[in-house]
């Protein structure tokens, strides 16, 4: 029944019980990833002896627990996942992972997991068109994206040529 995180701060996430199904799936939609460690639940805790109790993950090098708690608390949209993408490719091979089996998306890029963990999956160049020095065109790309479901990379460039 051990927990041992390697950080001083660790995303502890709980869910009611899919830590191990879930640790799995990210683990397989992530470059540098690992489970590093399975914990079971002890004799004598409220859960049967043995069951999973918590999966240490690390996802793209970034430590989080994935927590077996029951169904006590809920995740919602006050925490996300803020997963930066490289490109057009890489947004689309996540949310369509993501959303897979149960998923829901939502907008600007957000989407919630069958396991009920949102999500913002945002390629690079959002941030790069969002941040230009030319506000104007800035703007036309803020509002682009928040007509979007999932962000799709040619129509920021086109909204922010004009």
């Amino acid at each position: 029944m051990k927990i041992n995180p390697r950080n001083k701060i660790t995303p502890f996430i709980w869910l009611d019980n899919q830590a191990e199904e879930a640790a799995n799936f990210y683990v397989s939609l992530f470059a540098d990833s690992k489970i590093q460690h399975v914990a079971h639940w002890a004799k004598g805790t409220p859960y049967p002896e043995g069951a999973v109790m918590s999966a240490t993950v690390v996802l793209a090098n970034q430590e989080y627990i994935l927590f077996n708690g029951g169904k006590h608390f809920k995740l919602d949209e006050a925490f996300s996942m803020f997963v930066m993408c490289e490109d057009q490719a890489e947004t689309d091979r996540l949310w369509n992972a993501l959303i897979a089996n149960g998923g829901s998306p939502s907008q600007c890029g957000w989407l919630k997991d069958k396991f009920g963990v949102s999500w913002q999956i945002i390629p690079k160049a959002l941030m790069r068109l969002q941040n230009d020095a030319d506000s104007e065109k800035a703007s036309r790309v803020m509002q682009a994206m928040m007509e979007m479901v999932k962000i799709d990379v040619d129509a920021l460039e086109k909204a922010a040529a004009g």
